[in-house]
């Protein structure tokens, strides 16, 4: 029986069986009042859900007296703090719209989206204070609200202060529509300006039931809250999902404390995007190379080859001889398994990797340590829902098969539409861009290119608008070859390829900072300047072997010709990536188009 319904069966009135977010937040609250629910990393903040609440009915009390009604959007520029959740919370119980801007949004860009949400109250913090007043002053919002200190703006304590006594909380939730919006997710502006996903409370408990059915999410967990607020997979992640199951959900201002920061979590379920596992698979190997003892570290090795020669049997479904089996299990306890501890996964029933390709080598890896990754998919127009792969039916290469109640089907063209209960309401005061996309069946056109096997699985090609079409006319997805570079050589950061209407593939490349530090510790380089790294001949050959074996892997239209090595750490939200990582690929085009060009000069 799935942990849904077994849910059901032990409590009659569950968070997941509830109308609304409002009504789930109040069911969880009554029934966890004395576990804990918020806290920071440090410690200095530790709320329990009654005390959670409590602060979501003072906070709503006064958004109320700001004039905030059912309806109405209320901005949110801040980290991953305790009172975002606070916030959020707040405002979904008034029926108001609660939405979230990336901290690395200029003025410009804050003030398009004040607008597009017709949001006259933004709540921040004094890192992105003069932002917001930039933005304000702009006429993006009348009121701004600042949660950590005085300043410009009003405090948090006057805002709560300012509850007009007559308030009826209990009346505001309980009148909230399972239609109501419950969060708008701006698109991260790929391929265009952003767009305003509007997702209803119905969209997003459908959606919790259908990833509790097929996960089964433990009670009482463990969550990490580190990655923006304004992606839908964190949002339901350490947001939705703590409201629905009574999770504890610790918030990491810095997501570059992330990974340290789960060891001492140990979180019960843990979600990353593809760059999480890519780090987190370089830091093992960097540990295990680093082994001063030769044979300890030999036989850290082995306990992986085996592990991945177990995964591959898996995989093809081939049972391994008694011995390999055996061997495998006494390597496990000895090797594997104290790595799952220093990594602080080892308390985790299920991990998962989404919001863009994770490369099969990557999730291998971590199966062979015990750990079994599964890739899962899905949209910000779908509630981050659509296909996912199983505990205990992982096909590694696949996204999985779709979630309970989700169909899905290929158009001519073999781009991938999804039908279900978490697909959007709409892009917000657009209608012809939402027609453009979801027809009147209800199929959501995804942009993404497909597989379906004979057993539902999911292989993502690439995106549609994103293909590289050669001058001999075959389409390529860029991300294949991406991928097989980044995988290739643990000097790779990030990978671009260039090939359309040209004669062949060309990439432009970064050095991730890690592996290259590591790389020139190793060799007693003296710099660990990225820039002075790039230009040393035994960085660049090492970086040229790696596109050489990337291209072992690819099919011969796919191959990398030529490749241009920059020495530079692309982050989120600047020129090159969005806040969730993805490449902006025009943008990148036009600011390295000498570059580009210089390698199509023969």
């Amino acid at each position: 029986m799935n942990s849904f319904a077994v849910d059901q069966q032990r409590h009659p009135r569950s968070s997941l069986a509830a109308g609304t977010l409002a009504e789930a937040f109040q069911r969880t609250a009554a029934r966890c009042a004395d576990r804990p629910a918020l806290r920071t990393r440090d410690g200095s903040v530790r709320l329990t859900w009654a005390q959670y609440a409590e602060r979501v009915r003072s906070v709503a009390a006064g958004l109320a007296a700001l004039g905030v009604t059912r309806g109405q959007a209320v901005a949110i520029m801040l980290s991953n703090r305790p009172e975002f959740q606070i916030v959020d919370s707040a405002a979904l119980h008034l029926g108001a719209t609660p939405f979230s801007i990336y901290s690395s949004y200029p003025p410009a860009q804050v003030v398009r989206l004040l607008a597009a949400a017709e949001s006259r109250v933004i709540v921040t913090e004094r890192a992105m204070l003069p932002t917001v007043l930039e933005a304000a002053r702009s006429g993006g919002a009348e009121h701004v609200v600042v949660v950590d200190g005085t300043g410009e703006g009003m405090t948090l304590a006057e805002l709560e202060a300012g509850a007009a006594p007559d308030f009826d909380f209990d009346a505001a939730w309980r009148a909230v529509n399972a239609e109501d919006v419950l969060t708008i997710i701006f698109t991260s502006g790929t391929t265009g300006p952003p767009k305003g996903v509007e997702l209803t409370h119905a969209n997003m408990l459908a959606t919790l039931r259908a990833y509790s059915e097929v996960i089964g999410f433990p009670r009482d967990g463990r969550v990490i809250s580190w990655l923006p607020m304004a992606h839908i997979a964190e949002r339901a992640c350490s947001h939705y999902l703590p409201i629905a199951w009574g999770y504890e959900a610790t918030c990491i201002a810095d997501p570059r404390e992330a990974i340290a920061a789960l060891g001492e979590v140990r979180p019960t379920w843990f979600f990353g995007v593809p760059r999480t596992w890519e780090k987190l698979k370089a830091s093992v190997e960097a540990a295990i190379e680093a082994e001063p003892d030769g044979e300890r570290r030999a036989t850290a090795w082995a306990a992986i080859a085996t592990g991945l020669e177990r995964t591959r049997a898996i995989q093809a479904g081939r049972r391994l001889p008694p011995a390999v089996e055996a061997r495998y299990w006494e390597l496990d306890k000895l090797v594997l398994s104290p790595i799952r501890r220093r990594l602080g996964l080892d308390e985790a029933s299920a991990i998962n990797a989404g919001a863009a390709p994770t490369a099969p080598e990557v999730i291998e890896f971590f199966h062979a340590l015990g750990l079994p990754l599964a890739e899962l998919w899905g949209l910000s127009e779908s509630c981050a829902a659509g296909t996912v792969n199983a505990p205990g039916g992982i096909r590694i290469g696949t996204v999985g098969r779709a979630l309970p109640g989700f169909e899905l089907k290929l158009d001519q063209k073999g781009e991938l539409l999804l039908r279900g209960p978490g697909v959007m309401s709409g892009y917000r005061g657009e209608p012809e861009r939402t027609r453009e996309v979801l027809d009147e069946d209800g199929w959501l056109r995804t942009g993404d290119l497909a597989r379906i096997d004979a057993d539902g699985y999911v292989t993502i090609v690439g995106r549609s608008k994103e293909l590289i079409v050669s001058a001999a006319g075959e389409n390529i997805s860029p991300a294949t070859i991406e991928s097989a570079l980044k995988t290739s050589c643990s000097l790779i950061g990030h990978a671009v390829a260039i090939g359309d209407r040209r004669p062949y593939n060309v990439a432009l490349v970064t050095l991730d900072p890690h592996g290259a530090r590591v790389f020139a510790s190793r060799l007693g380089l003296p710099t660990e300047s990225l820039e002075d790294l790039a230009e040393i001949r035994a960085v660049r050959n090492t970086v040229a072997q790696g596109v050489e074996l990337a291209n072992l892997k690819l099919a011969q239209m796919e191959q990398v010709q030529r490749f241009h090595l920059l020495g530079l750490d692309w982050q989120p939200g600047g020129d090159e990536l969005t806040p969730t990582s993805k490449l902006k690929r025009q943008p990148i085009a036009e600011k390295y188009s000498r570059e580009i060009e210089a390698l199509y000069v023969s």
